[in-house]
């Protein structure tokens, strides 16, 4: 009976030894990455998420604050009607115009216009491919301009600021003397006003940074700049031109000199005559 007895036990102990080391197994193969028949392995998509997150926060901290500036000359055949489809289509753009001026022709002087356009930079590149369908492009140039470092120092002294002000309105509301009033309030309104005029200064940035700011020149063919013949078609006919606006020119002088010369003879035919008179008298005199 001792022995059975022994057996038993010793048998007993065995089997929940072995339970216990497969249940032990049994919980660290999900978290090993290990996948078993109908448990799903959720250790990895938990890590996956994680570098996700991560990834997703160095993108928001290392976010760069830039100014966009731009240029565009056009050649069009009426400044006027380009500078209003300007308009409409910096208006399509969620933008503005910050300055115009126009000037219509005018006998001999050509017509012009100038734009100051903000257009948000998201939509530049495809505001510009709308401009340079108005006209013949000649100059095309953009800018841009780093101020993270700039819009981060203004973030971090508007922070502290707005700190110190809570602040002092907390000990102004403990004050319990008049001077002690005084004096925090004296305080409280400085660092309220260089709290605003960094505000201010923010706001501005931010504006500059949102908006991109586009300068559009529309000139007429006169006042395009000329371009090299490259044929001999164009060669000639730039020839030609040149040729025309010489004889123009020249036109132009005779036509001013005329009047003078005119005058100038009538009064030398004068000053003649009256001095062969004058010749005439002394002679007979004589």
């Amino acid at each position: 009976m001792r022995r059975i007895l022994v057996s038993t036990i010793l048998l007993i102990a065995a089997l929940g030894l072995a339970g216990c080391t497969a249940s032990s197994g049994s919980l660290r193969s999900p978290s090993s990455g290990s996948s078993l028949p109908g448990v799903p392995a959720i250790a990895p998509e938990q890590g996956d998420s994680a570098k996700a997150a991560a990834g997703t926060a160095s993108r928001a901290t290392s976010a760069r604050e830039v100014i966009t500036t731009g240029a565009l000359s056009i050649t069009v055949d009426s400044p006027s009607a380009a500078a209003e489809e300007a308009v409409h289509i910096a208006d399509a753009a969620g933008g503005h115009v910050d300055g115009r001026d126009e000037r219509p022709s005018t006998g001999g002087n050509p017509g012009s216009a100038h734009l100051v356009l903000r257009i948000p930079t998201a939509k530049l590149d495809a505001a510009i491919t709308q401009l340079k369908k108005l006209g013949r492009v000649e100059k095309v140039s953009q800018s841009t301009q780093d101020v993270t470092g700039q819009a981060k120092d203004l973030n971090a002294r508007i922070t502290a600021l707005t700190t110190s002000v809570d602040r002092l309105v907390e000990l102004m509301a403990r004050a319990t003397t008049t001077a002690d009033l005084i004096s925090i309030e004296s305080a409280l309104s400085d660092r309220q006003a260089s709290l605003e005029s960094l505000q201010s200064q923010k706001r501005g940035l931010d504006d500059q940074v949102d908006l991109a700011t586009l300068t559009v020149e529309f000139g007429t063919v006169d006042t395009a700049p000329v371009r090299p013949p490259a044929t001999f078609l164009s060669g000639l006919i730039a020839g030609w031109g040149s040729f025309v606006g010489f004889i123009s020119g020249l036109l132009v002088v005779i036509g001013v000199v005329l009047p003078w010369a005119v005058a100038a003879g009538v009064i030398g035919g004068i000053i003649l005559i009256a001095v062969r008179r004058h010749r005439r008298r002394s002679i007979q005199q004589a």
